[in-house]
């Protein structure tokens, strides 16, 4: 059923945007609905074979992942259609003299009758004369009138396409909901997970409760790896370096080593992302912590290799234990806020892209405890 819906929207998607905008910029909506479809019916198959709760927790992540990404082509689509709405009615509101005047003609010409319009005062050639020049000037009227009325439907029919884009949405954002809800009951049921090493709650909560920055926190964990005499991961995975995909889908807001707001250098990069957006692991890696830590909300550490860790704050729910080792591409948390409503989304339809963006993650990579530009990692692009 959750399935189902998820096509039943994204196919909405493809067939709302098929007459929008540009050739290039349609066939980039429409392939982008089309891709969403796609992968929504290979969650499907997923979810239908899945095996274990591994499985199940895969093809939930994709479905997740595809809702997200067929909503976000109706934020594009609906972009377009309100600049192109916005567009027609400034252009027929700057030619409302010229459309009164135009009016004004095919009126005086449709209400004259034909003896009227044969006499002329200059007689039969002079008749003749007019004859030929509204022989003339009647394909341009017509022309003029084609023109007005194809803009003014078009105009309505944009109208008419943001109103049931609003069903759409609303469908679609129930479920993507439904979906991040299914997901989070899988990841609570999942016990086939390798666990390296089982957490002492006693020793990690007097390292939480005697750190005052995140650097030392790190450190903490390193020295507690040290003597608990926790068995080194035999993985290298400098190879990947500056090919992993992000965790989270955003736009980067802060570099590495730049000033906040308050003038405090962060060795780290900030992402800006929408609200309730699944955040996964990069790389197959070992939960080092997770949990709230200091003022940064709750904070994932990733160990993918030994004497790295990838260090991931500002995140609402967090899944998963410490010392489990997740494989690529497992949730491992959400991000915070409250997921818009259709009238909140059609409304940031007309603005620039990222004002829908209110959440910030926060990456922070350290090599042999010293912290690394995450660009040297990760690829980061203008998001989405």
């Amino acid at each position: 059923m959750l399935t189902a819906r998820s096509l039943g929207v994204a196919l909405a998607i493809l067939l709302t945007f098929n007459n929008i905008g540009s050739v290039r910029a349609q066939d980039t909506l429409v392939q982008n609905a089309q891709d969403a479809v796609e992968r929504l019916e290979a969650a499907s198959a997923q979810l239908s074979s899945a095996q274990t709760a591994s499985d199940r927790v895969k093809a939930l992540t994709e479905t997740v992942r595809a809702y997200e990404a067929g909503l976000q082509s109706m934020r594009d689509g609906l972009r377009r259609v309100a600049r192109r709405e916005t567009q027609l009615s400034t252009q027929l509101a700057a030619r409302e003299g010229e459309v009164a005047d135009l009016l004004g003609v095919i009126t005086t010409i449709e209400t004259s009758t034909p003896p009227v319009l044969m006499l002329h005062p200059s007689g039969p050639l002079g008749a003749a004369r007019s004859a030929m020049m509204l022989a003339e000037v009647t394909p341009g009227l017509q022309a003029r009138v084609d023109a007005l009325k194809s803009d003014l439907q078009e105009v309505q029919n944009l109208r008419v396409l943001q109103q049931n884009a609003a069903t759409q949405l609303e469908d679609g954002l129930q479920g993507v909901q439904e979906a991040r809800t299914a997901l989070s009951t899988a990841i609570a049921d999942r016990q086939d997970l390798p666990q390296r090493y089982v957490e002492d709650p006693i020793q990690t909560a007097i390292l939480v409760a005697s750190s005052e920055t995140l650097t030392s926190f790190a450190d903490g964990l390193a020295q507690i790896a040290e003597s608990d005499g926790l068995a080194p991961q035999d993985v290298d995975i400098s190879e990947l370096r500056g090919s992993l995909e992000m965790p989270v889908s955003g736009l980067k807001l802060r570099g590495y080593g730049q000033r906040d707001a308050a003038g405090v250098v962060r060795p780290g990069i900030l992402i800006a992302t929408r609200p309730r957006a699944l955040v996964t692991s990069p790389t197959a890696a070992t939960i080092r912590y997770r949990g709230p830590l200091l003022d940064l909300g709750n904070v994932m550490i990733l160990e993918p290799q030994p004497d790295t860790l990838f260090i991931l704050s500002g995140l609402a729910e967090v899944y998963g234990d410490a010392g489990q080792v997740i494989p690529e591409g497992t949730p491992i948390g959400l991000m915070g806020g409250q997921a818009p409503e259709a009238g909140a989304i059609l409304s940031l339809s007309s603005e620039g892209a990222g004002t829908d963006r209110s959440e910030t993650l926060y990456i922070e990579t350290r090599m042999e405890n010293s912290p690394v530009d995450p660009e040297t990692w990760f690829r980061i692009g203008q998001g989405g």
